[in-house]
């Protein structure tokens, strides 16, 4: 019974998460005229051609591969290159190791749109605007701080003995990290990794600005598009088919891999 209120207040939590994803879905299965005279009942009858009609129509298809080339794109680079970065503040000492520690921690704090406008200019005068490959260094570059703060703490706690057993089997530095420390640390790989792709999918401030072509649009910028271009006529089945679309692949990696989110997310706090 002590317990009985800290039970009731998740619960409630619980259900004002889940309820605007649930209603969604429902949502995605009625037709324009139940959406808007009967936003709180189940479907009559599941229409499944408003999946189609946004996946084709919408271009909700084009968007969702765009997504997954960017986001795909740049979870590579942030995790090869953090994870480095990670691995050696955490195990090698050197002047400035703590400054470069700090920096890592400090960028997080940078409001985004403070860099918008010189990202746009550096973007363009490199020649990348409007591209994937731009969109995709910058979001790995976004994305690197965090990668290299939450690996840190993980590496960290990792036995050096493991380490120092390979060295003198004759590994090399690059053999102790690639083929010793990744595979120990995979628990922390897949959480922050997970949480990366979290938030590199659901972006929108930065592609926004920096991907201009409607033909490269990722999907939040063409739910986006798809909300206003329709005017008083907006298709809210196709609208809520493709947010339905781009939730599903958010909702399958938290449910594949929450068991290495817990783990990864304490894993790291002891040594």
């Amino acid at each position: 019974m002590r317990r009985f209120p800290l039970h009731l207040a998740l619960a409630f939590w619980a259900v004002v998460t889940a309820f605007p994803l649930l209603w969604a879905v429902t949502s995605s299965f009625k037709s324009d005229s139940e959406i808007l005279t009967s936003p709180w009942t189940l479907p009559a009858e599941p229409r499944w051609d408003n999946f189609s009609r946004a996946w084709s129509q919408a271009s909700i298809g084009q968007y969702f591969l765009n997504s997954v080339i960017v986001v795909g794109g740049a979870l590579v680079l942030t995790m090869l290159f953090g994870g480095l970065a990670a691995y050696a503040l955490a195990r090698y000492r050197f002047p400035g190791n703590r400054a470069v520690y700090y920096l890592f921690v400090t960028s997080q704090f940078f409001p985004t749109f403070l860099a918008l406008v010189p990202l746009f200019f550096t973007v363009e005068q490199m020649g990348l605007l409007g591209t994937k490959l731009g969109l995709i260094l910058v979001y790995a570059t976004f994305a690197t701080p965090f990668t290299v703060f939450f690996l840190h703490a993980f590496f960290r706690s990792l036995p050096s003995a493991v380490a120092e057993a390979a060295f003198i089997d004759g590994c090399t530095h690059w053999g102790v990290f690639f083929r010793v420390m990744l595979p120990m640390a995979r628990p922390g790989l897949v959480s922050v990794a997970i949480f990366n792709f979290l938030g590199l999918w659901n972006q929108y401030l930065l592609p926004l600005v920096l991907n201009p072509d409607p033909e490269d649009y990722v999907l939040a910028q063409g739910l986006a598009a798809l909300s206003t271009s329709q005017g008083y006529q907006s298709d809210w089945s196709g609208l809520f088919a493709g947010l339905t679309i781009a939730m599903l692949p958010v909702l399958l990696a938290y449910v594949c891999f929450q068991r290495y989110i817990q783990a990864g997310a304490t894993a790291g706090a002891v040594k």
